[in-house]
C-alpha cells in the first residue's frame, strides 16, 4: 500500500450547512471538495523566439497540478517523451491574486513542432459538435497511434473483484466530501500503485498518468487501471495512448467507449463491484 498523499488545504473548503432529520433543522459543519479553474499555458519556439499562449481550461480540484498538465499534454498528444517536456512552473505573472497557483506554464522542447491550427480546433470546440464516433477513434490513432500488446499480459478474473475495496479505503478525500472521482494504478496483482482523486473523472486520470509520464513509467503495459464512475470514450482514448492494457470501472461504459476498446485492444470490465462484473472487450486477458 501506497504512503497516504498529503492533501493541499486548497483540496477542500469548509461550509456551514443545515441539516435535516425528519422535522428538525440543525447547523453543521461540512467539508466539501474545492473546484477551481486551472488554466494550462504553453511555452514553445526556438530559444530566442519563444512564444507563449493558452492552450485549455479545465475545472479541478487543486493539488498535483504538475501531474494534470502533463497527462493533459501527453493525452492529447502534444508530448510524447519525457524529454519532450523541458519544466513545468506556477506562472507569476498573474493579473489577480486568486489566479495565483490556478495557471501553469508547461515549457516544451524547442524541437518539438506544434499544429497550433490543429490545436485551436481541437481545444476550443466541443468534442461533440459534428464529430462522428468514427471520426473520433481514427483521430485518436493519427495523433498518437495506440498499439496494446496483442499476447498479454494477463491477470486472474478474482483480482478484479478485490480492486474496488481497496480503492475506496486508500481515498481519503472522498472520505471527507464524498463528491470526487478516482483513478487508480494497480499492479496485476492487485496491489494499489497510484491513486489521485478530482472533480472532474478525467482530471483524475489525468493526475495518475502524469505522475507516471514524469517518472519515466510510461507505456503503462503491465498495470490494471480502475476508474471510481462510468467509463467515457476519452477515458479510453487516455488508457489506450499510455498504453494501459487493462481498463475497470465501478460503473458503465458507454457504447462508443466499448467499440473504441475493441479498436485500440483494451480490456474493459463495467460494474466492478459486489463480486461480479461485465467484460466490453478483450476478455481473453483474464485468465485463471
Amino acid at each position: 500500500m501506497p504512503a497516504p498523499v498529503l492533501l493541499p488545504p486548497t483540496s477542500y473548503d469548509h461550509v456551514t450547512v443545515q441539516k435535516v432529520q425528519g422535522t428538525g433543522m440543525t447547523t453543521a459543519s461540512d467539508i466539501l471538495a474545492a473546484e477551481e479553474p486551472l488554466e494550462i499555458r504553453i511555452g514553445y519556439g526556438p530559444a530566442a523566439q519563444r512564444e507563449h499562449r493558452t492552450l485549455a481550461i479545465t475545472m479541478r480540484t487543486p493539488g498535483h497540478d504538475f501531474e494534470l498538465t502533463a497527462g493533459f499534454l501527453f493525452t492529447e498528444g502534444l508530448v510524447q517523451a519525457r524529454l519532450d517536456l523541458l519544466g513545468l512552473v506556477y506562472c507569476p505573472d498573474v493579473e489577480k491574486e486568486e489566479e495565483r497557483e490556478n495557471v501553469v506554464r508547461a515549457e516544451l522542447a524547442s524541437t518539438l513542432g506544434l499544429d497550433l491550427p490543429r490545436l485551436e480546433r481541437h481545444f476550443y470546440t466541443s468534442s461533440s459538435c459534428g464529430v462522428c464516433g468514427k471520426t473520433s477513434i481514427e483521430a485518436v490513432h493519427a495523433a498518437c497511434g495506440p498499439t496494446l500488446p496483442a499476447t498479454g499480459p494477463y491477470v486472474a478474473p478474482a483480482v478484479l473483484h478485490e480492486l474496488p475495496g481497496r480503492l475506496r479505503a486508500a481515498q481519503e478525500l472522498f472520505d471527507q466530501t464524498g463528491g470526487l472521482h478516482a483513478a487508480a494504478l494497480f499492479s496485476l496483482q492487485g496491489e494499489l500503485l497510484l491513486l489521485r482523486e478530482d472533480v472532474g473523472r478525467h482530471n483524475a486520470l489525468d493526475k495518475v498518468i502524469g505522475a507516471a509520464f514524469l517518472r519515466g513509467e510510461v507505456p503503462l503495459h503491465q498495470h490494471i487501471l480502475l476508474v471510481s464512475g462510468r467509463v467515457s470514450f476519452e477515458l479510453v482514448q487516455k488508457a489506450a495512448v499510455a498504453g494501459i492494457t487493462i481498463l475497470a470501472a465501478v460503473g458503465a461504459p458507454s457504447s462508443l467507449a466499448v467499440t473504441a476498446a475493441q479498436n485500440f485492444g483494451l480490456t474493459v470490465c463495467g460494474f466492478v463491484r459486489q463480486g461480479r462484473y461485465n467484460v466490453y472487450s478483450h476478455a481473453w486477458r483474464l485468465q485463471s
